[in-house]
């Protein structure tokens, strides 16, 4: 009869355990200069980023379905879908 209650005490205890088991995923805290550098916003056209922050370094060639674009800027990467941001990223130092 005792064993009808310390089955069940023993499964929830095992359970209630499961969440302290978790991993815990640390990311870097951006830093202030990463968060006021200026760069393109999400759907901007690529001759209104070029026109508002220049010429890039470097152009990636569209790759993938939709075409995936690279710029890579001096402090940033800007990526477009077909012809309009869809991210920008600043470079780690």
């Amino acid at each position: 009869m005792r064993s009808l209650f310390v089955i069940p005490l023993a499964l929830f205890a095992l359970g209630a355990s499961l969440p302290t088991l978790a991993d815990t995923l640390r990311m870097p805290a951006s830093t202030t200069a990463e968060s006021q550098l200026a760069m393109p916003e999400r759907g901007m056209s690529m001759d209104q980023v070029r026109a508002k922050y220049g010429q890039p370094r470097e152009i990636k060639s569209a790759v993938g379905q939709p075409p995936i674009t690279r710029w890579v800027y001096e402090n940033y990467t800007v990526y477009f879908e077909h012809r309009h941001v869809i991210n920008s990223v600043a470079h780690r130092p």
